[in-house]
């Protein structure tokens, strides 16, 4: 049986897309719970989702940088000289909020546009 085609989301809909939004909300989730590093898959998801679909083209500075800002850390922790034995013990208290502000601030960006009139 072949698969159902699928319509075509119309310009300016933001389409449904529950991988960037519960991956955000997930990074977010990770970071703050201090499991940073298992944080770097759903940080992975919501980068591919939101760069691979035009519709989700107003998205693309959210997840830029709470990509950013995870890859900062992660880099950091991985040079530094003396490397703490986790993410989590390694980033800054400041670094760790910007990464969950961010994280939140893409889902509730997503969940705006996606309630705002004429986006339906």
């Amino acid at each position: 049986m072949p698969p159902a085609p699928t319509t075509p989301t119309p310009p300016g809909v933001l389409p449904r897309s529950r991988p960037l939004v519960s991956s955000a909300w997930a990074a977010a989730a990770l970071v703050a719970g201090q499991f940073a590093m298992v944080a770097v898959v759903p940080v992975a998801i919501t980068l591919v989702t939101v760069f691979r679909h035009d519709a989700l083209r107003p998205l693309r500075w959210w997840a830029g940088a709470l990509g950013a800002a995870y890859g900062a850390g992660l880099a950091l922790w991985a040079i530094g000289p003396d490397r703490a034995p986790s993410l989590s013990k390694n980033l800054h208290p400041g670094h760790e909020v910007v990464i969950v502000v961010l994280g939140i601030a893409l889902a509730v960006a997503y969940h705006a546009l996606r309630g705002r009139p004429g986006t339906r």
